[in-house]
């Protein structure tokens, strides 16, 4: 018990008994002499919880009934935090105060009837699981989690968790991952992407407590094996989605624990597993998981047998996603599309398949009749009659994107687009194979369903078969020609007068050979429709395309003229303008538009919410103030 000292020596101890049976302050008597030195009380030696053995203060800590008390404990060390967050939901000890207090309280008068609500600070909220976190880098730690898992547990609870790298010299453990565990039942959504050191028992515990998780993302985790996926797949019967890419020791047996208890498993993602073979990616598709709708295949092992599998037991698949698959050969397509089993695939995506040619293209349009989107990237095999055989197979068919398929000419493009009577979009990327050649296009229907043209970056395009594509794709809303260098404005000039439907969005950057000739065209045919263009790069565009637009675009609302020819007159013709509706405006690299064109912007500004000035010749105070004046809008210099 305290005892109280004058240390002035004015005051001397009671002598009437034993001074520390009861706590009493005497009054000053005669001062006497003590010769043994004072000794000043040592407070190092006064009890401490932290001396209590961790069983103990577990029991003390899990009896914080109340979200703030656990948060304020939690701030005292890190022992105590790790301890709290060693806690689970179900071990919290909540008081008969706190169970019974309400949240509501009516209070009656005699003269009117008064409701007064009033609401405890400190009442938790239903763990619904609708807080979402995420860790990255140096925050990546095992402190961070256990932070975020006492912390969520009282304010609506963790629904999702992102975790992204791992902190160098104190990285995210099992110790963090069971921390969530314990503290976030009602979790959801759990990706953990490059953390080395979290291995199977983090994803035990995530298992055991954990048992609504519907999403699992694995990524770049060495230490997780088949032992972590198969209690997940035991555990967690509500699995909808399963994302496994560079995991180094996951192989078929935790892909047929998932395929024989996640029946409800709708979304699969594997890529470059190793270890996943033929027998994983069939049991999995072949057994329960029959709720597949979206399955993505890439950088595995698999041979024809597994595409087999996925042709007659992938009936609900509606998304399917084949890349980098080497020892897939032709007979693996072919029996794909002959099995009849894909009858609501809608989008088929091919990459980097060797087999992929163009017998198996075809059995594919013959056996999908529903599908509806088509990617075919750098597969060398596929050349112009097999594109053409499954055009016509899959009458279906609205979109179609060729990306490095170097096989595929001017020929195959031509009768894609005359033969899909559906096709609403068709992308050419970097093909190779297409020569600027004179063809018959006599014989060919124009395609009446077309609304959206890209062919980018495919040097042999250029006028002539540009004016050719123009005539079979008379309505058109989107064009982008981006990269072609060889197209000029006779070649542009007939498909601007053959789209009448009215072009909305242009894309011509770097078509190096076009002149204000097409822009004036292109204003005055669509100015009424036309909401986006883009003209970077197109050194021959002067200011005259600027007036056209003033004149003739009212609803344009994002033009880029990036190292054209503009001057300052151009910028001020465009701030006269009918265009009410443009936020975007891109000047780089237009050395020309000086100071002089700050009252320009500064009208324009009225409704910009985006500016690029970089490489302009305006000044940076001109620019400080177009900032004080624009404040809404974003300012690049």
């Amino acid at each position: 018990m305290p005892t109280l000292v004058n240390h002035s020596g004015d005051d001397e101890f009671y002598s009437g008994g034993p001074f520390c049976s009861a706590e009493v302050y005497c009054p000053p008597r005669k001062r006497v002499r003590i010769s043994s030195p004072f000794v000043v009380e040592d407070r190092s030696k006064d009890p401490s919880l932290e001396i209590l053995p961790d069983e103990c203060l577990f029991e003390i800590l899990r009896r914080l009934s109340g979200g703030r008390e656990r948060s304020a404990a939690a701030c005292v060390s890190k022992h105590w935090l790790m301890l709290l967050s060693s806690v689970r939901t179900s071990e919290i000890c909540r008081s008969k105060s706190h169970n019974n207090l309400s949240s509501v309280e009516e209070v009656k008068g005699n003269s009117n009837d008064t409701t007064m609500i009033s609401k405890d600070e400190d009442l938790e909220v239903e763990c619904d699981g609708y807080l979402t976190r995420c860790v990255e880098g140096k925050k990546a730690t095992d402190v961070r989690l256990a932070a975020i898992a006492v912390g969520t547990s009282s304010r609506g609870g963790l629904g999702k968790l992102s975790v992204c790298g791992s902190n160098a010299v104190r990285g995210i453990t099992n110790v963090g991952l069971s921390a969530i565990a314990h503290g976030c039942p009602s979790l959801r959504v759990l990706s953990l992407w490059n953390v080395p050191s979290i291995g199977d028992e983090g994803l035990f515990a995530i298992a055991r407590e954990c048992n609504s998780l519907e999403k699992l993302d694995l990524s770049q985790c060495p230490s997780i094996s088949n032992k972590g996926l198969v209690a997940i797949a035991e555990n967690c019967p509500s699995l909808t989605s399963l994302t496994i890419e560079s995991c180094a020791n996951i192989g078929n047996e935790g892909l047929q624990a998932i395929g024989r208890c996640c029946t409800k498993l709708q979304s699969l993602t594997i890529k470059d597993c190793p270890l996943v073979g033929d027998q994983g990616v069939a049991s999995l598709l072949s057994s329960g998981a029959t709720m597949l709708t979206k399955v993505k295949l890439h950088g595995l092992n698999i041979t024809d047998f597994s595409l087999a599998v996925i042709g007659h037991y992938g009936k609900m698949i509606a998304n399917l996603n084949l890349s980098s698959l080497r020892n897939v050969s032709q007979k693996g397509f072919w029996v794909m599309g002959n099995a009849q089993g894909l009858q609501s695939l809608v989008s088929l995506t091919i990459t980097l398949c060797r087999g992929a040619t163009d017998v198996g293209l075809e059995a594919v349009g013959k056996g999908c009749l529903n599908l509806k989107h088509m990617c075919i990237r750098k597969c060398c095999f596929i050349s112009d009659g097999g594109l053409v055989a499954f055009a016509k197979a899959a009458g279906s068919l609205e979109s179609v994107h060729l990306e490095e398929c170097n096989r595929i000419t001017q020929t195959g493009i031509l009768n894609v687009v005359s033969n899909c009577r559906k096709l609403k979009s068709l992308s050419l990327v970097k093909c190779m194979g297409i020569k600027d050649l004179a063809l018959q296009t006599s014989l060919l229907s124009p395609c009446e369903s077309l609304r959206s043209l890209s062919i980018r970056s495919c040097p042999g395009f250029g006028s002539t078969s540009l004016a050719m594509v123009g005539k079979l794709c008379p309505k058109l809303h989107q064009l982008d020609l981006s990269g072609l260098c060889g197209i000029t404005d006779a070649g542009l000039l007939p498909l601007l007068e053959s789209c009448e439907a009215g072009l909305v969005k242009v894309n011509l950057s770097d078509c190096l050979n076009l002149t204000d000739r097409v822009v004036l065209s292109l204003a005055r045919l669509h100015g009424e429709t036309l909401e986006l263009l883009n003209l970077d790069g197109c050194r021959k565009v002067t200011d005259a395309s600027l007036v056209a637009i003033a004149d003739n675009c009212p609803l344009l609302n994002d033009l880029d003229v990036s190292t054209c020819a503009i001057t300052d007159s151009g910028v001020a013709a465009l701030s006269c303008g009918v265009q009410a509706n443009l936020q975007v405006l891109s000047l780089s690299g237009c050395s020309m538009v000086s100071n002089k064109s700050v009252p320009s912007l500064k009208k324009l500004g009225e409704n910009l919410l985006g500016l690029n000035l970089q490489h302009c010749s305006v000044s940076c105070s001109a620019v400080e103030l177009l900032v004080e004046d624009l404040w809404r809008c974003d300012i690049l210099s």
